[in-house]
């Protein structure tokens, strides 16, 4: 089988159910833009080994799928698509609270980065957090499942405790913002 069909050639590209629209359609820049975060999670998930945290890594790259397969489909048709559900949510709460449990509180701005995986985390945080404006502007034009926005949300909440996490187990000093002073 052909990876390319040539059918994209002209800054057309299809929804699941056959509808054509742009490449630079909010749908596809939101998708496409999951797509990237779900890339990224790949390349932290081969930086690190954090015990537990992998695991829901590759959940949450599965679950990145579902979300895209949801907006990859043409909203005019019934399709049936995965769903998301509280429960996969949940799991990135819970994940959140064991980990707060082995981190000193928050109580300041920290800096990206001080390791590789570290870095990687806030790359994929950031990229969490633009594609849920994405969806945001996406569902101003066309409806999107409330539990999408709230997944994105709360996966970007994770990242951000998941990459002190990281930073903990390497023995990584976390940079606190120093504001200029005047």
């Amino acid at each position: 089988m052909k990876i390319y069909t040539k059918t994209g050639d002209k800054g057309m590209t299809g929804l699941f159910g056959g509808a054509r629209v742009s490449k630079d359609d909010i749908r596809i820049e939101a998708y496409g833009t999951l797509d990237e975060l779900n890339s990224f999670i790949g390349a932290l998930i081969s930086s690190m080994d954090i015990e537990g945290q992998n695991e829901i890594l590759i959940e949450v790259q599965n679950r990145l799928f579902t979300i895209g397969s949801n907006l990859a489909s043409d909203p005019s048709r019934d399709m049936i698509t995965p769903d998301l559900t509280e429960s996969d949510i949940k799991i990135l709460e819970d994940a959140m609270d064991n980990m707060n449990e082995n981190i000193e509180p928050l109580r300041a701005f920290i800096l990206p980065g001080g390791s590789l995986a570290v870095g990687l985390c806030h790359q994929c945080r950031t990229i969490c957090r633009r594609a849920e404006r994405r969806v945001v502007s996406l569902n101003n034009v066309s409806s999107v499942d409330n539990l999408i926005g709230k997944y994105l949300n709360r996966l970007s909440d994770y990242l951000f405790v998941l990459g002190r996490m990281i930073a903990k187990s390497q023995g990584v000093k976390e940079v606190n913002w120093e504001p200029r002073k005047t």
